[in-house]
């Protein structure tokens, strides 16, 4: 099949009418997925309490105090609320495959991977992670005296966004061995939410070989850590090339280009599991 081509202009459009498509399926089960989105806020919170309760009972941990934490831990809110309101279907991409129903994308005029990106938007999920991420950083930026420069400003937005690619890169990853194994959720925990969870405390509090494996093999120190010695300049800042602090939108970018060839590889060699009812 001979695709069309579309301009940017023109994707943007066939994006908004995805999204609209997709928030008035979850409006048609409001209260459902209000507490779905209460439920994930929910549980998130109670994570951070627990946090909040454990490190309450020390000034300092490793030279890091309370708001310092939570602070390094709003960035891993905001940007993953960022990456499944833009990146659900790579998420749930392995879901698609084992249903059968990434074959209505190949019947399509228009890029797979575009209509994966655009098919799901995870409402609930952005609201949950959202608004914990939200009252961490209202509660912490100030008490931690960021001055919001222009310059501060714009390398904030950079490394949100960056580091809602860099998650759905990882993503990605384990989405693409869906392709060879259709069932990929173990692989998914282990690549990204333990890893994440990790993530949650500064890199420092871990040994060498951690800090390695969250820095060259699954880099989420780029998606808070190091986002977040950017701003407030710590001592063990010189512990890393200071060059860290900087990269979070180039490992983004080189993420997603070498897990983009992966997935092309797969898609070439995709078979059908023909799953998907009607």
């Amino acid at each position: 099949m001979t695709l069309k081509r579309y301009s940017l202009l023109d994707l943007t459009k066939i994006f908004i009418q995805y999204s609209k498509l997709n928030l008035k399926s979850m409006l048609e089960y409001k209260l459902d997925r209000s507490l779905l989105a209460f439920a994930i806020f929910c549980r998130e919170m109670v994570a951070v309490v627990v946090i909040i309760l454990i490190l309450s009972r020390f000034l300092h941990i490793r030279g890091w105090d309370l708001n310092e934490m939570l602070f390094l831990y709003s960035f891993l809110f905001l940007s993953y609320s960022l990456f499944v309101f833009l990146f659900s279907g790579i998420r749930d991409f392995d879901q698609m495959v084992y249903s059968g129903g990434l074959d209505r994308f190949l019947t399509r005029p228009i890029g797979i991977m575009f209509q994966i990106v655009a098919s799901r938007v995870d409402y609930p999920a952005t609201l949950g992670h959202g608004l914990v991420g939200v009252i961490l950083f209202l509660k912490t930026s100030a008490a931690v005296g960021i001055e919001w420069t222009f310059q501060n400003v714009v390398y904030y937005i950079i490394a949100l966004v960056s580091g809602s690619l860099i998650q759905a890169a990882l993503f990605m990853f384990s989405a693409c061995a869906s392709f060879w194994a259709f069932k990929t959720e173990n692989l998914r925990n282990l690549v990204f939410f333990n890893a994440r969870r990790i993530a949650g405390y500064p890199i420092t509090f871990y040994p060498a070989m951690i800090q390695k494996l969250l820095i060259f093999i699954v880099p989420f120190t780029f998606v808070n850590y190091f986002p977040t010695l950017f701003f407030l300049r710590k001592e063990e800042s010189a512990m890393f090339w200071e060059g860290y602090i900087y990269l979070t939108p180039v490992v983004a970018i080189v993420l997603l280009a070498a897990v983009y060839q992966l997935w092309r590889f797969g898609m070439r060699n995709y078979s059908s599991t023909g799953n998907e009812a009607g």
